[in-house]
């Protein structure tokens, strides 16, 4: 049987943080504000497979409230996802990514982005793909103050529980 699951994810843009993308850091004046490293792009996947398995979503795992999870790199709550999931008998099928962000130009990083996803779950890169586009010049997005992360994934489950 296969599912699929469905995530999006939001940050304001800001200075004095990193700017981290798909576990990559990329040199630019502002990063992403969150309780974590609030990389916008793994929020999202990480949504997306834990719809796909309906587990909830990543705040009922990794709560802005739970000091555990303060600064952590989202390249570790991704690989804890990918636990949850093994753990319930899936096998992650594909994701398939879009990042809107005015700038910096994302090109230049997408196949890092594309390796750390395949890293953390176990998968080949073959199976994440990693887009970008902008807003053009509109709304939060297009002013610069913030970015958007949406993720599509499948799953299949391997063995029953």
């Amino acid at each position: 049987m296969t599912r699929i699951g469905f995530g999006f994810d939001v940050h304001r843009l800001v200075s004095g943080r990193k700017l981290i993308l798909g576990g990559v850091e990329i040199p630019f004046e502002k990063g992403l504000l969150g309780h974590s490293d609030a990389d916008v792009l793994l929020h999202a996947v990480s949504d997306a497979l834990l719809g796909a398995a309906a587990l909830g979503d990543i705040g009922k795992h990794f709560p802005d409230t739970d000091a555990r999870f303060k600064g952590i790199s989202s390249i570790q709550l991704l690989m804890q996802v990918g636990k949850l999931l093994t753990d319930k008998g899936y096998l992650v099928g594909n994701i398939d990514t879009t990042i809107v962000l005015e700038k910096p130009k994302i090109a230049p990083y997408a196949d890092g982005m594309r390796k750390n996803i395949s890293l953390a779950l176990g998968i080949n890169e073959d199976q994440v793909s990693v887009k970008a586009t902008t807003n053009e010049g509109l709304g939060f997005i297009g002013v610069g103050e913030g970015a958007v992360a949406y993720a599509v994934a499948t799953i299949t489950l391997h063995k029953i529980k």
